[in-house]
């Protein structure tokens, strides 16, 4: 991790959460999967009015082996399933009255059969059933998912979520103390209603909701579930967007950045894209993102200042010829500039540097690449940056690691005592690069990712995008996204035979929007340079084709 005295924020222990169990109740309705919820107390201590599934606490019973006896189980569940298999099962009888469980006859139990049961406060569950025959039916039950409540909050539950079906012949009523108003609802229009404010739920509702939105019926929810959860453990983090509080989970793509800024939680960061003043990171690394937003760039080209007044600054990527972001890097960066390190030598990357030195001083560093466009002024470093060379600024140090894939110039660089990776356009955060030969090369692209594996990193930041976080998931994720597209390139040319990129490129790229074709035309001749180098496909007479 960074160093402790780097991080802006001293470090906070968050309250350890408790654990506790939810269960979504299923049917199929006449527009696919409906759900069973229901409104929390307005007086509650958590989530006051909003709609949830029955759920609770874990109690010390829930796990005893006496209730578990009590109990069908699959072979595969584990105890501490069972317990909370067990403890969702009790919330929602406790709750809403639904109870699934086994009577004598190995039949699930109807309405009748739980008018005789004590669901109030204090009741022993457990011995009930075993007292009239009836066993829980925790082999009816899935686990779906894992929420862990954020760490800025005062009360935290570690949550594990299950479904199962809704038994045939029961009813829900509300016990009128903690829940209220039970309904069955379509995740879509859940969903609807609490983007019009009609329908308060809390974060991990809406998330496991909008997952469960894809499936037409129960038997494909619980099909997907036979081997397993089907989505991580997450613990999300707060952050202000538009001056609003906002949850990110673990595949947003703010995350990372909240991690690495606010590891402790809480929701001070703000993720609006800032032009105008460096956003703080750590100590000694900002951001400040250029304007020059657009379909190729994101929001803008981040460039990083690194360092401190007394000991001076590196700037990385300084970003287009833009005078007015060159300003505001002067005006951070004052005459304490020592070098200037420039990724590669694409245009949004370098044209600042020459009017940044004149100003304020430093050393245009970096790897010459490939011809320039038409017109443009290629870029010379002023002194080359090799591969493994190391960069000094106070008390940290960064180490260039040369990356030819998307230009075969491209730097990225090791912030080595804080376990950062800047990446310039070789790995950005929500999208996939363009490799554009015959300066880019899909084959050097995947060995230099490759090549990423062995750095001792936990953050990666791009040039494109906000902080990424476990570095060796993004980069393994962007690998298999690569060797996919390249599976289907030959899946396509088997299919439609000999032809020329034209014909193929709708028919590779049929995920990708039209618009983006032909950029996306340049990534497929570097996968189809790769396949033939590979000796997997070939050009002959202008066709690409497989070997006969």
């Amino acid at each position: 991790m960074p160093r402790t005295d780097k991080q802006l924020h001293d470090w906070r222990e968050p309250p350890s959460p408790r654990p506790a169990a939810t269960i979504l109740l299923l049917r199929d309705g006449d527009d696919g999967v409906e759900v069973l919820m229901t409104r929390r107390s307005r007086r509650a201590s958590f989530a006051p009015g909003a709609f949830v599934f029955p759920g609770g606490t874990l109690d010390v019973a829930d796990s005893a082996p006496e209730t578990l006896r009590a109990a069908v189980i699959r072979p595969e569940q584990t105890q501490q399933e069972q317990a909370f298999s067990v403890a969702a099962l009790r919330e929602a009888f406790e709750e809403l009255g639904v109870l699934i469980a086994y009577g004598s006859d190995g039949a699930l139990l109807d309405q009748s059969a739980l008018d005789g049961l004590d669901r109030g406060p204090g009741a022993d569950l457990a011995k009930q059933l075993v007292s009239a025959g009836h066993r829980l039916a925790v082999d009816r039950v899935w686990r779906l998912c894992q929420w862990i409540t954020d760490r800025d909050l005062p009360r935290r539950f570690d949550t594990h979520f299950f479904v199962a079906r809704m038994p045939d012949g029961q009813h829900p009523v509300a016990d009128g103390t903690e829940q209220f108003e039970p309904l069955w609802i379509a995740p879509r229009l859940a969903l609807e209603r609490h983007a019009q404010r009609d329908f308060a739920m809390i974060f991990p509702t809406v998330r496991t909701l909008r997952g469960l939105s894809g499936y037409r019926s129960v038997e494909a929810v619980l099909a997907a579930l036979a081997d397993g959860p089907v989505w991580p453990v997450s613990c999300p983090r707060a952050a202000l967007s538009g001056g609003r509080e906002e949850r990110y989970a673990e595949s947003d793509p703010p995350y990372g950045e909240l991690e690495l800024v606010m590891p402790e939680g809480g929701g001070t960061h703000s993720i609006d894209w800032q032009h105008e003043t460096p956003v703080a990171l750590l100590r000694h690394v900002w951001r400040l993102t250029a304007p020059n937003p657009g379909r190729m760039t994101g929001p803008g080209t981040n460039t990083y200042i690194i360092g401190d007044p007394e000991a001076g600054y590196v700037v990385v990527d300084p970003g287009p010829d833009i005078g007015e972001h060159v300003a505001r890097i002067a005006a951070r960066v004052g005459n304490r500039l020592h070098h200037i390190i420039c990724t590669h030598h694409h245009l949004d990357h370098w044209p600042a540097a020459p009017r940044l030195r004149d100003a304020c001083g430093g050393l245009i560093r970096g790897l010459p690449g490939g011809a320039a466009a038409p017109g443009m002024t290629p870029f010379v470093p002023e002194m080359l940056l090799r591969d493994g060379e190391r960069v000094h600024i106070g008390d940290s140090t960064l180490r260039a690691v040369h990356t030819p894939g998307h230009a075969s110039g491209h730097l990225c660089l090791v912030l080595e005592e804080d376990e950062l990776l800047f990446s310039g356009d070789h790995i950005i955060n929500g999208s996939t690069v363009v490799i554009d030969p015959p300066d880019g090369s899909m084959s050097e692209y995947l060995a230099s990712l490759e090549r990423l594996l062995e750095e001792p990193v936990r953050f990666i930041l791009p040039a494109h995008g906000f902080v990424l976080r476990e570095p060796a998931q993004a980069i393994r994720a962007l690998i298999a996204h690569r060797l996919r597209r390249e599976a289907k390139v030959i899946r396509r040319l088997a299919e439609a035979g000999p032809c020329e990129i034209a014909k193929l490129l709708p028919r590779v790229y049929d995920d990708v929007p039209v618009v983006l074709h032909p950029v996306a035309a340049r990534s497929l001749l570097a996968h189809l340079e790769k396949l033939a180098e590979d000796g997997r496909v070939a050009l002959r007479d202008a066709r690409w084709r497989l070997p006969s």
